[in-house]
């Protein structure tokens, strides 16, 4: 057993914090050892210089295994990141936009939703007016109408048009493949 104090983490208790009589031991090979005293069980994690850990404590008795806690943490920890990662779906980005974009600057800005939406994010398109644009919102309407009509085949319209204040956005959700 090495020489830690480990008190719960996130009600994971560790050698001397087991606070049952008997657990159900599992030893450092992976094999069933049976119930055994908490007394006995650490006793032989000491004997193993590893660490008993409490895996299951709603089970009677609970199940605890001889192992290292630092490396039962850190595989924890990178099984909550994997999991993470496979869970990244639906992030909304957005772009910005004003009624004078240049033809080129707009196709760029295009080029970059049609990149987010097949990497599987929503995209907001806002077309944002300022002082006397507000004037001319049917500009701002035509370029949605162009990226909508652009965007056909790598995204769909979630939703209508949006009007809030100075600005009008539209929502694209990528096309399932």
């Amino acid at each position: 057993m090495k020489n830690r104090n480990f008190t719960h983490t996130r009600r994971t208790r560790v050698n001397k914090y087991i606070n049952a009589a008997n657990v159900r031991l599992i030893g450092a090979d992976g094999v069933m050892m049976g119930v055994k005293s908490n007394y006995e069980a650490l006793n032989l994690a000491k004997d193993a210089g590893l660490d008993l850990v409490e895996i299951v404590p709603q089970s009677d008795p609970p199940v605890c295994k001889i192992m290292d806690f630092s490396k039962y943490l850190y595989d924890k920890g990178k099984q909550k990141r994997d999991n993470k990662k496979k869970q990244r779906v639906g992030i909304l980005k957005e772009i910005r936009l004003h009624p004078r974009i240049a033809e080129h600057d707009l196709n760029t800005k295009v080029k970059h939703v049609e990149k987010f939406l097949k990497a599987q994010n929503k995209v907001r398109v806002t077309v944002v007016f300022h002082g006397r644009e507000n004037q001319h919102r049917d500009l701002g309407m035509d370029i949605l109408e162009n990226i909508k009509e652009s965007l056909r085949e790598v995204g769909t319209v979630d939703g209508k048009t949006n009007y809030v204040g100075n600005r009008i956005s539209l929502i694209f959700t990528p096309k399932l493949q």
